[in-house]
């Protein structure tokens, strides 16, 4: 009994270890595609500096450049997941990561020679990194509802992390060049807000319907050998990065950049965990949390 006990403790960590391939990338695209996203936005919605937004960018291009890296050494099949792999979609995503990178090279030089040129660029940009999270899913989905479902968590996921890291860049530029209006961060802190928020209720929608490859019950992975994972996902990686986040919007209204900065730097950690959990339990489990 103890030997299956122990058994029954080890299944679900060697499960998401064996997946570790697919977990760095959903890490290294969301980096990369979510904290262009915070570029693109600042861009068009606020006085953000030059520096900030260019810095950024590379910092999305390396992102990028890693995750299409990644994705060329994927394997072929996640073992016992019942996440099947639908290798038709292998070549296109990995054509999309490729282009958005390039993409990323031709906004940052376009924009220097023409700026209104330079934003079309960078929508392009944008749009092939959603391609590559389409691909994405349609690869790993399992059909019908299963791409829809992936898709907007890879869309979330992506949202958080990569926000995350932007706000916590820029929040470091406030340090450095403190009569900088608020107004850049306050709307980045409060998109990252909203997104956990919808990252929260995704949460129990799924875990109500059961949702994701492995088919179980409404709120059956709530307990189980999986359970410690779940729980830990929405604990560490939703309900605390929540707290903190609008603890972050609140010190940037009073302008103490100081306290928001280390208050998003907390989050980068949170949220990169979250992330990892999201990840592994949908690659090694099939549940979507």
């Amino acid at each position: 009994m103890l030997a299956h006990a122990t058994y029954t403790r080890r299944v679900p960590a060697t499960q998401i270890a064996q997946n570790l391939a697919f977990i760095n990338w959903t890490v290294l695209t969301g980096l990369a595609l979510g904290s262009f996203a915070a570029v693109v936005l600042l861009r068009r919605r606020t006085s953000a500096t030059g520096g900030f937004l260019g810095f950024t960018s590379v910092c999305a291009l390396g992102f990028g450049i890693l995750a299409w890296l990644s994705d060329g050494a994927l394997p072929p099949s996640l073992g016992s997941s019942p996440v099947v792999i639908d290798p038709t979609w292998d070549a296109p995503r990995r054509a999309a990561l490729g282009l958005f990178c390039v993409l990323i090279v031709g906004a940052i030089v376009v924009r220097r020679i023409r700026p209104e040129a330079g934003r079309l660029v960078e929508l392009t940009a944008l749009a092939a990194g959603i391609s590559a999270l389409i691909f994405g899913a349609l690869a790993w989905g399992d059909g019908g509802l299963g791409v829809a479902g992936l898709l907007l968590q890879l869309a979330v996921l992506a949202a958080a992390t990569g926000g995350v890291f932007a706000a916590m860049i820029l929040g470091h530029w406030y340090l450095v060049t403190p009569k900088l209006p608020e107004a850049p961060l306050i709307l980045l802190a409060r998109v990252l807000l909203g997104v956990l928020v919808v990252q929260v209720v995704l949460f129990i929608v799924w875990q109500a319907t059961g949702a994701g490859p492995a088919d179980v019950g409404p709120f059956a992975s709530l307990v189980g050998p999986w359970a410690l994972f779940v729980w830990l996902r929405l604990i560490i990686g939703l309900i605390f990065p929540l707290v903190v986040s609008w603890a972050a919007v609140q010190t940037a209204r009073t302008r103490s950049m100081e306290s928001a900065t280390g208050l998003l730097y907390i989050n980068v950690g949170t949220i990169a965990a979250g992330t990892i959990l999201a990840a592994g339990l949908y690659f090694g489990a099939g549940l979507l949390v």
